[in-house]
């Protein structure tokens, strides 16, 4: 089994960790671009193009399914990746977890990029499937980049932010952006309020990787031996993981199992 992920940088990890999880066995080809990285900031179409790009690096290695690993990019490319793989290689995106955060009850908190905040596509979310709940949107401000970076200060001022813009009352918070639940332990321990139940956080690795499974017809199996060997493409060229993807625990995860690239 091979199972292809992509990205523009290490956003793309908490997914790849969560299919680790699942099929231990499987071989795994992350396909980052950190040429033309971040992509946030790119019009659709030139964000389209990149997309494109990396997918089909990706595809030469004939992988059995596609995960988008970025909100973005599901959300301006996806109908092209689509269009250019399937149905051979099936392509799941990654969407935000508003649906199953809102079953709760609420106050909900969607925590996004600004890009995604207040945009159609998120406000669509929350009509379809929170009409009944009380959201509300908080841009983080160049979280994701200090994620991408591992810098811890900046990561630090950045959820503070984000956590002083989120009312008290919410009891959920919707993790919007990959790269926010390599971070998810310092979002809960900046938004739990004393003396408030435990906080929820709602993101979606774990249900896309189980969707990438159930699409090409496997099963979970978590108690698989780890053979299953990590490729690496940057930009399309062959190369390893990231520095700074190994101060989270899900890059360490990766780090044994990562192969040089045919």
């Amino acid at each position: 089994m091979k199972i292809a992920l992509m990205d523009s940088g290490i956003g793309l990890l908490a997914a790849t960790a969560a299919v680790r999880r699942l099929r231990p066995d499987a071989d795994l080809v992350l396909s980052l671009d950190p040429d033309g990285m971040p992509w946030g900031p790119r019009t659709p179409q030139d964000l389209t193009a990149r997309a494109v790009a990396v997918a089909e690096a990706a595809a030469a290695h004939r992988p059995e399914a596609l995960i988008v690993g970025c909100n973005t990019a599901t959300v301006h490319a996806l109908p092209a990746l689509r269009s250019l793989l399937e149905p051979g290689i099936p392509v799941i995106g990654t969407v935000p977890a508003i649906k199953p955060a809102a079953a709760g009850g609420g106050p909900v908190a969607i925590w996004a990029t600004p890009a995604t905040t207040g945009s159609p596509y998120q406000r669509n979310l929350i009509k379809d499937f929170a009409g009944d709940v009380t959201v509300t949107e908080v841009p983080c401000w160049g979280l994701a980049e200090a994620v991408e970076h591992a810098d811890e200060a900046a990561i630090d001022a950045t959820v503070t932010a984000a956590a002083a813009l989120t009312p008290e009352e919410v009891t959920t918070v919707v993790l919007g952006c990959t790269h926010y639940e390599l971070v998810a332990s310092r979002i809960r321990a900046a938004v739990q309020r004393p003396g408030r139940p435990p906080l929820v956080l709602h993101g979606s690795a774990g249900a896309v990787a189980a969707q990438a499974l159930r699409r090409i017809g496997a099963r979970p199996a978590p108690e698989a031996a780890a053979l299953g060997t990590v490729t690496i493409l940057l930009s399309g060229r062959p190369g390893g993981l990231p520095a700074p993807a190994l101060a989270y625990a899900e890059g360490r995860l990766l780090e044994t199992a990562v192969s040089p690239a045919p």
